[in-house]
Formats: structure tokens, sequence, C-alpha cells
């Protein structure tokens, strides 16, 4: 058995991409016989220490290295200076509960493995002076593992001579999406049982890339079709209602029945004489996966990603998906076979920017053409239970550590 630390930004009952990679991963882990804790955020809707069998410790810190932390720094940083774990992983750059390990960690005990997730920032001025030191830090690392063997995070521990370097990809849970119970989607928001149902998830931060999904969606005009959106606020209600106005804008509308609560739900139509409706909702985690179940097609036009699990997530939902190219969407569909790539331009932040015309046209045709969409389907789902559960994830994961457990022995 071997005694691991996880530190994440968040954890639950906060979802969101990372957080759902620290959790799959670690509630594998225990299963297998480990040991597994987890430094992160104080979480005031959190009320237990342990959720399934792992166990968590939380700092009321925020912030990271170039913007400032605030917060119990030096109660973390004795805390990761007294403890005794075999391993202590790293999860994601840019936030608090990995800068703050960094200038510390020649002083700990145990391996020390760092898991980037993208270096999102590596372009942006204020993260300069940043990025100057990681070249060393990357290096008191015992091992560096990446999702992707061709993203910026990588290439910029390839350029700077990092040569602990592993690639373990993203998943998603077998066990999950195979027995949700069965929730009628298109009933719960409202529309007949053959409407073309056209699925983006994703939280409401203005990087996902919602507006142009709209876009497209309204461009391409498949009749009896419908867009479902489905992501929690995590902006403030003024930024929220900022985001939204902007995708009412888009369809000329100027209210909606929407509350911009966390129950957020709003039905934005689109063209009546086509009967195609938009639907902006946040739905429990059953719902969503009954989502991606059931949709007919899974669009991705995000303008910032590392390596998006929603689109392992299609694939173990047996749904074909339009992505753009985002993180290493392209190396996904090398794979995995699951989709297709939308045409995509780059703007000086290294942001994602989707062509609405031709993907608009992309999403039209591959709607008509339901032998590509089997295939794309029947494809991507075989290509996941072969390689991308986070059941066979996590087995590498575990072989990894052994691998330097048994170096301390």
């Amino acid at each position: 058995m071997m005694k691991i630390l996880h530190t994440v930004e968040s954890y639950l009952p906060s979802r969101h991409g990372m957080q759902e990679v620290v959790t799959q991963l670690s509630e594998a882990l225990v299963k297998m016989g480990h040991d597994v804790s987890i430094a992160t955020s104080y979480n005031e809707h959190r009320k237990v220490e342990v959720i399934n069998g792992v166990k968590i410790v939380a700092f009321k810190i925020e912030g990271n290295y170039s913007t400032g932390i605030k917060g119990d720094v030096s109660e973390y940083q004795n805390y990761l200076l007294a403890s005794n774990f075999d391993i202590i992983t790293n999860f994601a750059a840019q936030q608090w509960a990995t800068d703050l390990m960094l200038p510390i960690m020649d002083q700990m005990k145990g391996k020390k493995i760092f898991v980037p997730t993208g270096f999102s920032a590596l372009n942006q001025p204020i993260y300069r002076e940043y990025f100057t030191k990681m070249k060393l830090w990357m290096k008191g690392y015992d091992d560096n593992v990446f999702l992707s063997d061709n993203y910026r995070d990588i290439n910029f521990a390839k350029e700077n001579n990092i040569t602990s370097i592993k690639i373990i990809p993203n998943g998603a849970s077998e066990k999950e999406f195979s027995e949700t119970n069965f929730i009628n989607v298109r009933e719960l928001i409202g529309v007949p049982d053959e409407t073309t149902l056209i699925l983006s998830v994703g939280s409401h931060t203005g990087y996902k890339g919602h507006d142009k999904s709209i876009e497209i969606f309204q461009k391409a005009k498949i009749p009896n079709s419908a867009l479902l959106i489905i992501g929690n606020v995590t902006t403030s209600g003024g930024k929220f209602k900022s985001i939204l106005k902007g995708y009412l804008n888009l369809l000329g509308l100027k209210r909606t029945n929407c509350s911009l609560s966390c129950r957020t739900k709003a039905r934005l139509h689109n063209s009546k004489k086509l009967n195609n409706s938009i639907h902006i909702r946040e739905f429990p985690r059953s719902v969503t996966v009954n989502a991606y179940k059931q949709a007919d097609l899974f669009m991705l036009t995000s303008l910032i990603e590392c390596s998006p699990i929603v689109l392992f997530e299609a694939l173990a939902g047996e749904t074909p998906f339009l992505v753009n190219d985002v993180g290493n969407a392209k190396e996904i569909i090398n794979w995995t076979r699951g989709g297709k790539l939308l045409p995509t331009t780059f703007d000086d932040n290294g942001f994602s920017i989707v062509d609405i015309d031709s993907s608009a046209d992309i999403l039209r045709d591959l709607v008509k053409d339901t032998n590509q969409m089997e295939k794309y389907a029947y494809d991507g789902h075989t290509a996941f239970l072969n390689g991308f559960t986070w059941e066979k994830i996590a087995l590498k994961y575990e072989r990894l550590y052994f691998s330097h457990v048994n170096k301390l022995n």
C-alpha cells in the first residue's frame, strides 16, 4: 500500500474538468488499496472530510504565484513539510496548491510528481517570471506527467531539457456511463423524441465557446433540432448576466425566462419555422450523463483546453463529436476516430477561434450522414473501452507511483 497525496485547487462538491480527473484517479487508487489524501481549497458546501474513501484536508487559500496568494499559506506549507507521503502529486500549474509547494520541494520527503495540465497562461506577460522559474522547478520533480505528446506544456518541457517525462491521457468512467438510470433528456427540455439533439457541456466562464456553438447551430439551420448547453455558473451573477446577454444578442432576443440563480435554465428560440431551439441548463450529473448517451452529436468550440475530458465522455456515451483545434483535440481524434475537427485559427493569446461558416456547413452535412455518424460513434466507443477508461488510466498512475516508491525502498 502506498500513502499518496494529491494536491488540486478545488475538489468535491465542486465539479469541473481538473476536479473530475483527481476524483476519478483518487477513488480508483483507494479501491486498489492505497491511502489517498487530497489537499485542496475549503468549500463551505463540503460537509465531510472523507468522500468515497479519499481523505480531504482543506485550506482557506486562494490565488497563484503571479497574481498573489491569500490565506493560510504557512499552514499549508508546514503541512507539506511535516508529511510522510510516499508520493505527492501536484495537479495543474498556475494555482496555489502547486505554486506554494514549488519553492519548498527540495525540503520535502517522498517522491514528487507534476501534472501541469496545459500551461494555459504560458503566453501571458504577467506569468513571464513564473514560467522562467518553471524551467528549474520542473527539474526538481521526480516525474512530469503530460496528457498529450504535442501541447504547450510538454513542448515547453522538451524545449527546456526536462527529461523526466511521462504521457498518461485523460479519460472517462466506464462504470458511470454503463450504470446511470435512464432519464429522458428530450422530454426534460421539452422537445419531441425525434428531435436531433446536439450537446455541449462546459461551465459558463466565457472561455468555453458556447457563443460560437450557438452561432454555428444557428447558421446550420438543421430542421427539427435542438442545441443543449449544460454548464454550471462559476462566475459572479453580474458576469454571467453579461455572458447570457451575449447569447441573447446572437439570437436577436431581448429577454428570456432564464433564472440567474444556481439553477440556471433558459430556452432560447432560434427559428420556429425550422422548429429549432437552444437550451441552456444546469443539471445534476446523472442527467448530464444521460444527455451524453442520448445526444446525436457532441460539439465543443472552446477557446482554451488542455485535454478535454468532455470528448472522452462523449466517447463513453457512444456519441460522435465535432471539435475545434483546441488542446490536444487533434490527437484525441487520431487516437479514437470518434469525431471530426472543425476549421480553427489562433489569436495572439493562443486562443482557438473556430470558423463559424465552415463549421456550420460541416455540422449540417454530418447530421445528414447517418452512416458516418454511426462509424464515429462505434470507433470512438471501441477506442474508449480499449484505452481511455479511468480504470485503465488509474492503473498507469499506480504503475508510475510504484516505480518511484520502489526506488525509495
